[in-house]
């Protein structure tokens, strides 16, 4: 069989030369608009629920949030696995569904039943949240953000720009599913209470969390009544309604400290600067994501992760066009997309496959002779090229019982010509060889 394809072939070469090329040409037209990725999309798709448990053990998270959301989601149409993890004050749920799914469809299905268990979870339980559909690869760029002041007040200022203006833009590029912010410090009030002065006004921490939770409309701690916005509508009056507003607190560090705590009734006034110094100041280094060193100092890290049906070099390119168009607004501020980006790899791989595809045009000189050796070389059953340095002859025993002795006969010469003449490589192949050498194996086992 192998071997009327080779005859035909060479007969017809012009038709494979001219098949060929109109394959190539096709294949060609294609690539520009084929996807490319440094990895194809292998992993199933899922969905990932998260629920943050302020100050809850992983005991009570497994018990009071994980299992409740399991039997919520257990039986999901589409689902195939459930994982789920618990760890303190975090819930995570995690739904493998089959291949072939509708993801999105499945995400829709998945929040219904989320809103549905909500209310039953503890108060202090954020409402669950899903992690937005993420490739198998997830992470398409790690960009770097830093200054040359490097001090706290940077680092926070810069954070404000990252949050507020970068982020946003690049979450409005097409194919980008999250961006991620690590290294990133906040402006916190501070509430440092002096264990002394409380037991010298003999009062209680609890009382001082109260107070200053009671301080804001929305806090973390969500047990208290100042997590929640008080009721709204109005006021009536024997002339006039007066409606009910409620005022974003925007305390300084001299209001905040003036805020009462609870005493018991007759006992003297008591405000949270008797018992705590107030400062502005960073979060607690307990409360960070992670530190980014950038330029070999602290900065901004920025992942962006690109969704299931993203493609990386599309998502990069988009990316890199909406921080240039920034780049007037971030005065001060030094950005490098040159950290981790794939698309690097993707745009020298197809640029080396490009270079080769333009050589593989040019025939070689093997393959000039195989293809135009002339008469003689088919009158004469031998092929040559590498400027004469290498021949391919071609033999055929008459009779078809004779190959087993003509290949060892042949196999005699080589052996004659590698005594003869030690720097000449030869060798033999071909159909009735490797028969031969088969039917030698077999006899031997």
């Amino acid at each position: 069989m192998m071997r009327w394809i080779v005859g035909t072939s060479l007969k017809l070469r012009f038709l494979v030369v001219v098949t060929a090329s109109m394959v190539m040409f096709f294949g060609v037209v294609h690539l520009r608009d084929m996807p490319v990725d440094a990895f194809p999309e292998f992993a199933p798709p899922r969905v990932e629920v998260q629920t943050l448990c302020l100050g809850l053990s992983a005991a009570d998270v497994e018990q009071l949030v994980t299992v409740p959301i399991e039997r919520a989601l257990n039986g999901v149409e589409g689902l195939d696995i459930m994982r789920s993890k618990s760890v303190s004050q975090l819930s995570s749920v995690v739904l493998i569904l089959k291949s072939g799914t509708d993801l999105m469809r499945a995400r829709l299905l998945i929040l219904e039943r989320i809103t549905a268990v909500t209310p039953t979870l503890p108060r202090w339980a954020s409402a669950p949240f899903m992690i937005q559909p993420l490739s198998s690869t997830s992470r398409t760029m790690k960009i770097g953000m830093s200054t040359a002041d490097r001090s706290s007040r940077s680092l926070i200022d810069m954070s404000l720009i990252a949050y507020w203006t970068v982020r946003p833009r690049l979450m409005r590029v097409p194919g980008v599913a999250n961006v991620a912010i690590w290294g990133d410090r906040w402006s916190t009030k501070q509430v440092q209470v002096d264990p002394k002065l409380l037991q010298a006004n003999d009062t209680t921490l609890a009382r001082v969390m109260d107070a200053a939770a009671d301080a804001v409309d929305v806090g973390m701690m969500k047990f208290s009544s100042g997590h929640e916005i008080g009721t709204g509508g109005f006021i009536d009056t024997p002339n006039q309604r007066l409606q009910i507003r409620h005022q974003l607190p925007a305390l300084t560090e001299e209001q905040l400290g003036q805020i009462p705590i609870e005493v018991p009734p007759g006992a003297r006034p008591l405000a949270l600067r008797d018992v705590a110094r107030i400062v502005d100041d960073t979060q607690p280094s307990s409360l960070l994501a992670g530190d980014a060193v950038i330029n070999d100092g602290l900065g901004l890290m920025l992942i962006v992760e690109k969704l299931p049906w993203g493609n990386t070099l599309e998502v990069t390119r988009g990316v890199e066009e909406a921080l240039r168009a920034m780049a007037p607004g971030l005065t001060g501020i030094r950005v490098d997309t040159e950290i981790f980006r794939p698309a690097t790899f993707i745009e020298k791989s197809v640029d080396n496959l490009s270079r080769a595809m333009v050589v593989g045009f040019t025939p070689s000189p093997g393959v000039d002779a195989l293809f135009g050796a002339g008469e003689e070389a088919e009158r004469e059953k031998y092929i040559t090229f590498g400027g004469g340095r290498i021949y391919l002859v071609s033999a055929k025993a008459r009779d078809g019982d004779l190959n087993a002795d003509a290949v060892e006969q042949f196999r005699e010469l080589v052996a004659l010509t590698h005594a003869e003449v030690p720097g000449v490589n030869v060798g033999i192949t071909g159909e009735p060889v490797l028969e031969h050498d088969e039917m030698q194996q077999s006899q031997r086992d």
